[in-house]
This record gives C-alpha cells, structure tokens and sequence, in this order.
C-alpha cells in the first residue's frame, strides 16, 4: 500500500506531490486500490483524452462480499489548463444510466470544465470502459429492429423482453451478480476513488440519470465534497415511468410556447400542441409506414410510426427544436420522412451497437424505481399529463417500454426503500435544468431544491436535455459556480433567444 504523498503539484491534493500528479500513483484504501495504467477504451477516439493521466480502480464486485470477485473500473484523468490549477478536482458522472464517463470527456472538455481545474472521469460498475463491461448488443440490435415494428404493441412486448432475457441469460453465463449493479454501488465506487486518488475534497458535476447518482452520493458519502453540480436532474425519490410522463409534457409545452410566441411559426404553423396531440391518436389508429434512407446504411430502413413512435421522437426531437412545427407539418399532410429519418437513424447506426450498458441500466430500473411504483402510477401520470392520447399509448412510458416486463425478467431483488430517500444537504449545489428539456422536466429542479439549503437554482430556456452540452450560457454558469459555489453568474440566461424555427413551403 503506497504511503499517503504531501504538498501538491499540478493536480494538486493530498494525492499529488511536486513530482507526482492525481492519478500517477498506486495506492490501496481499504478494500479498493487504484493503479496507473493505459487509458480506458472507448467507442472512437477522443481527442480530450491525449495526453490523459489514466489507471484503473479495483473494488469488489459484491461489497457484502469483500473478499469475492473484483471488478475493475476505467479512469482518467484530463489536466487543467491553467498554470497553477485549483486543488479541488471536479468529478463527472455520467448520464444513461449505463452510459461511460470516459466517453463523455470530449463533452466536459468542449464545455471548458478543466479551465483550471483537473478533471477526473471513471466507468461506472458495468459500463464500457469498466472490466466487466455489462453491454448487450443483443438488446441494441433488437432497437435496431424495432423502428420496424409498432411501438407498443403486444407482439413488439414481446420481443423487446426476449431480448432483455437474452442479455440477463448472457450476463449471468459470464458471471456477472446482476443484484450488485446499481446506484448504492456506483456511490460507494467513487467515494473510494476520492481515497484512492489521495484527494482531499473534490466537486462533483452529474449529468442525466448522474444526476440521481450525485444526489445518492452525496446522501451516503458526504464527506470530501466541496460542490455539486446537476444538470438534467432525476430526483432518486420520484424516478420512474410516472415522472417520464410530465417530464414529456413541460419540454413539449415549453417548445409549442416558444414557436406559438415567434409570429412566423404561429402564423404557419398554428395550435401545434393540438396538432401533435391529434396526430398521436391518428397514428396509433392507423399506422404509417415508410423507407427512408439514414447515414450508415446503404439500404433503405423500413420505418413504422404510430402513436408511441411519435411521442418518443419528440421527447429526443426537442434537441433539434428549430425543426420540430416544419416536421409534425409535414406529418400532418402526409409526409412522415423527416420524422421516420430522425426516428431511424440514432437506433439503426453501427455505433449505437454495444455502447450502453444494460446490465447497469435493467439493475437501477429494477432494483431502485419499478419496486416503489406500479403499472397503474405510471398510467395515471399519463393521463393527467396527456388525457387525450389512446390508452395504448399510456400503457408504455416515453423512454421506459414494458419496463415492469423487463424488470420480470431481470429478477433481481429490490434495493432497500431508502435508496428512495429524499437528499438533504448543506454543500453547496448548482441544481440546472432545460426548458425544452423532455426527458428530465425542468420542474425537478426546484423540487429537488427544497432540501439542499446551500442551492441556486436555474433553467436555461430555449435548450433541451443536459444544458451543458449545448448551452455557452449553461457552461459560463457552471464555471463561475465552481469558482463560488455560492454566488455563481446567472446574468447570462436574461440574453438568450428561443431558436429561429424553420418556415417550410406551404402544402
């Protein structure tokens, strides 16, 4: 076991001496041990990774279990710009759940996170970069063939949740203790990565479902932490089908309101909340089917949009918002192509292949929210969010399908109800969120306000889920936040403008 280093260097903390930066040096803390070493993998390259510290972190597996098997997590490491860095590193948790911080660097560096400050990136417990890796393209490649199938029908159930068994038979022929990948656990990972890296305090920046990790964390493992940072944020109280619902609903709204304040998009396209709400009902009605063309492919891709179909593509749609009234336009009079291209391409692209990882992302869904949430929750949130739309439609949450089927399937015991516990802190926290965000509603933020007391709230207008990445408003803030984690700059989201939507040609 490496002896604890003194004074600080680039990097600097307890970790890092004038010879030695975070991450270069091995060192064991109870029953966890960091090593230096190769940089983790990752899907492509990623240019913010050269040059990187890199290494990896060992844990157990089971944590009941200390002395059963190891898994072993990726790390790096990317410096600060400045000169003389501050000493406190920033943290960065990743979304998904099931998605890989290290593939994420490009986005945290692009965003100017390690301005002047070291920024740390680790592989949650099953995620791409981390030994073992939980993937499953078995369930990708069904994605893939779904956008062929209705939404949510019977027969599409069923084969979703072949695939998800299929996953579960493959993950557990390998190995794997499927109950030990969860939130509760990722947690405990990095509350030994700060120890292990010799790091005295850090701040931690969380976006999407890491959001519920850094609110788990900073529950359970308080101490070192200097800030936080959210974006995106899912309330581990609250996180289920039930909130996808009103979530949907507020980024829907907060695009159909802009466009209905912009003269040239209400003049054009006029009540689109209405039109949208009819041509869901139309769509799970009558179905309609199309071929289109998507890059990557040099077959044409079948595509099949009903009514479930369609609110998911808007949920993901709200990122590319200035398109969305021209879209649902031309849907409306009959042609569904730039909706069905949208719709195809991310799920059918060789890259979205094996990327997620499942074994992570089935362990939170089944472990932490379908055990503190029924069927029926989920349908009533639809309702009250969306009271026109078809009971089928209802039947199956945005982004979650025949997630209590899957969850049947996973069998995996439920996590203790106080992974459920409300997050009640005094460290200081940037609670951010987005106005067309329709994944993770902008309403969590001040609900999620209520019991950090040290907290600045915002929402950046005009953006959809995670404002970090597309926003320089939301990167200006987040940077002064963590200089002053209790007086960040707010001013600049006074300045900003809803999108410049696109006026297409008259039928």
């Amino acid at each position: 076991m490496a002896a604890p280093a003194q004074a600080a260097g680039s990097g600097s903390g307890p970790g890092a001496t004038a010879d030695a930066a975070i991450g270069t040096v091995a060192r064991a803390v109870g029953d966890a041990r960091y090593d230096p070493g190769a940089c983790p993998r990752t899907p492509e390259p990623v240019a913010a990774l050269k040059g990187a510290r890199c290494g990896t972190l060992s844990v157990p597996e089971d944590r009941a279990e200390p002395d059963g098997r190891r898994i072993e997590l990726g790390v790096a490491i990317v410096a600060a710009e400045a000169e003389r860095p501050k000493p406190d590193p920033i943290v960065w948790f990743a979304g998904g759940p099931g998605d890989d911080a290290v593939g994420e660097a490009q986005m945290a560096i692009d965003g100017g996170l390690n301005r002047d400050r070291d920024v740390i990136f680790m592989s949650q417990r099953g995620t791409y970069s981390a030994d073992p890796a939980l993937t499953c393209p078995v369930v990708d490649e069904f994605t893939a063939r779904s956008v062929g199938l209705a939404y949510d029908a019977a027969s599409t159930g069923r084969l979703h949740v072949d695939a998800t068994r299929t996953c579960r038979e493959q993950l557990a022929t390998r190995g794997a203790l499927l109950s030990a990948y969860d939130s509760a656990a990722s947690a405990a990972d990095y509350a030994d990565l700060r120890l292990a890296l010799g790091i005295d305090r850090w701040n931690v920046f969380g976006i999407s479902y890491g959001t519920d990790l850094a609110l788990i964390y900073l529950r359970d493992h308080p101490r070192g932490i200097r800030s936080v940072g959210i974006d995106g944020v899912l309330p581990p109280s609250t996180a289920g089908a039930a909130l996808t619902w009103a979530s949907a609903r507020q980024g829907f709204d907060g695009l159909f309101q802009a466009c209905a304040r912009q003269p040239a998009c209400d003049e054009r396209y006029p009540k689109l909340s209405a039109t949208f709400d009819r041509l869901v009902g139309e769509l799970e009605a009558r179905p309609v089917t199309t071929s289109v063309k998507v890059p990557g492919r040099m077959e044409p891709v079948e595509v099949v949009l009903d009514g479930g179909a369609l609110v998911n593509w808007l949920t993901s749609a709200t990122h590319v918002a200035a398109g969305v009234p021209r879209s649902l336009d031309e849907l409306a009079h009959g042609k569904p192509q730039r909706i069905a291209e949208q719709w195809a391409a991310g799920k059918v692209s060789p890259q979205a292949i094996g990327r997620i990882a499942h074994g992570l992302a089935y362990g939170v869904f089944c472990r932490e929210w379908v055990p503190y949430e029924s069927r029926a929750d989920a349908v009533r949130a639809g309702q009250k969010a969306f009271p026109s739309f078809p009971r089928s439609v209802l039947a199956e949450a945005p982004q979650l399908p025949f997630l209590h089927e899957d969850c049947a399937t996973w069998r995996v015991p439920p996590a203790p109800r106080s992974i459920r516990d409300v997050t009640r802190s005094d460290v200081p926290t940037l609670v951010m969120s987005a106005g067309f965000d329709a994944q993770t509603g902008a309403f969590n933020g001040p609900w999620v306000a209520r019991t950090l007391s040290r907290s600045t709230v915002v929402t950046i207008p005009y953006v959809a889920h995670v404002a970090f990445a597309a926003s320089p408003c939301a990167q200006e803030i987040t940077l002064s936040f963590f200089d002053t984690p209790t007086a960040p700059k707010t001013g600049c989201v006074t300045n900003l403008k809803p999108p410049q939507f696109e006026i297409g040609p008259k039928p």
